[in-house]
């Protein structure tokens, strides 16, 4: 049910949770049992969740028996009362992913895992979603089907491209990422670097160690090329130095 709201709206709020939580609560079974624990998470260029996990941990154990799931995104710091902040419980099944830009993806995104990685023990999953219950506000709360969830457009020439475009990025364009995160996101200090691009915008790490800031940029519109992502962010770094500086 919409609740009279723009469905695709809803859908693109979910994948604004998804894209720029680095960390979800991930509900499985235990021996029919509810178990949460906390994973770190990526994600696909359709917004589909990714997790790299130890098979030693239990949580993998219980997906192992039954791979259905939950995960809980939510953006509720800064709000007085966090209930009244967006989160989306997502319902979907973990799949093994064999997709090396995938684990790209998410070691990008946390640096540290880069160590482990290829580590036996460990195992790439990406979340088929199957629905998703978004709260985006008081009274605001409205189920979500997969097809809605999902990213439809094809971008599989921006995937190709992606690592180019972020080295080419961090390379030669340093000042202007910086711009993106304490102009236009209002972050502080220098030092930014782009470890994402996806259809609906790009992720940013300040600091690569274990404990750095993240910050995600959303474009106004989708972007599905190479040629497209160079248009956005060449507009992006206008719009930029066109705001005064602190």
């Amino acid at each position: 049910m919409s609740d009279g709201n723009n469905i695709a709206d809803l859908g693109a709020a979910s994948r604004r949770l998804i894209r720029g939580c680095a960390h979800a609560a991930l509900g499985t079974s235990l021996e029919g049992r509810a178990y949460v624990s906390l994973v770190a998470t990526a994600c696909d260029m359709d917004a589909s969740p990714l997790l790299l996990l130890s098979d030693l941990a239990q949580h993998t154990k219980n997906l192992a028996a039954e791979p259905q799931l939950s995960l809980l995104f939510e953006d509720t710091a800064g709000f007085p009362d966090p209930l009244a902040g967006p989160r989306l419980t997502l319902l979907g099944r973990a799949e093994p992913c064999s997709d090396a830009r995938a684990l790209a993806r998410f070691t990008a995104r946390h640096p540290s895992a880069a160590s482990y990685a290829g580590f036996a023990d460990f195992g790439l999953y990406r979340v088929a979603m199957e629905r998703g219950h978004l709260v985006a506000g008081f009274g605001r709360i409205n189920w979500i089907e997969a097809a809605d969830l999902r990213f439809a457009a094809e971008a599989a020439a921006l995937a190709d491209a992606e690592a180019d475009i972020i080295d080419h990025m961090n390379r030669d364009h340093a000042d202007a990422l910086d711009l993106y995160a304490t102009r236009l996101l209002g972050r502080q200090g220098a030092g930014w670097r782009m470890t994402g691009i996806d259809p609906e915008g790009l992720d940013l790490r300040r600091a690569m160690e274990v404990g750095g800031e993240t910050a995600r940029l959303d474009f106004s519109a989708p972007v599905l090329s190479p040629a497209a992502a160079r248009q956005a962010l060449v507009s992006l770094a206008e719009r930029a130095r066109g705001i005064p500086g602190a």
